[in-house]
């Protein structure tokens, strides 16, 4: 089975979770992708660089979540989305690129 990076799946969680709010118009059906997506990318960022990255991380997504919110106000919903979603990412990849080296 093909191994899809966790960065992805942390960005493809903050995007698919507001999608899935925004279309079927039911905000917990969207937390339920973000958390789901979430979780996954914890698992990923755990085995991959340890806990305390993990945690780190996790933090850190919560807080892009949050974060996007004032932002969207700034810039419009989906132009926020997609910037914390890019921030995640980029955060995942150097921590997990550099705990494997």
């Amino acid at each position: 089975m093909a191994k899809v990076p966790a960065a992805a799946v942390a960005a493809s969680g903050l995007v698919g979770g507001y999608g899935v709010a925004r279309w079927t118009e039911k905000r917990p059906l969207g937390g339920v992708a973000l958390a789901a997506a979430g979780s996954l990318a914890a698992y990923e960022w755990n085995r991959q660089a340890g806990p305390r990255a993990a945690t780190a991380l996790t933090v850190a997504y919560v807080a892009a979540f949050a974060g996007s919110h004032p932002l969207a106000k700034k810039v419009g919903a989906w132009p926020a989305v997609f910037a914390v979603a890019g921030g995640v990412a980029a955060a995942s990849w150097a921590v997990t690129r550099r705990a494997g080296r």
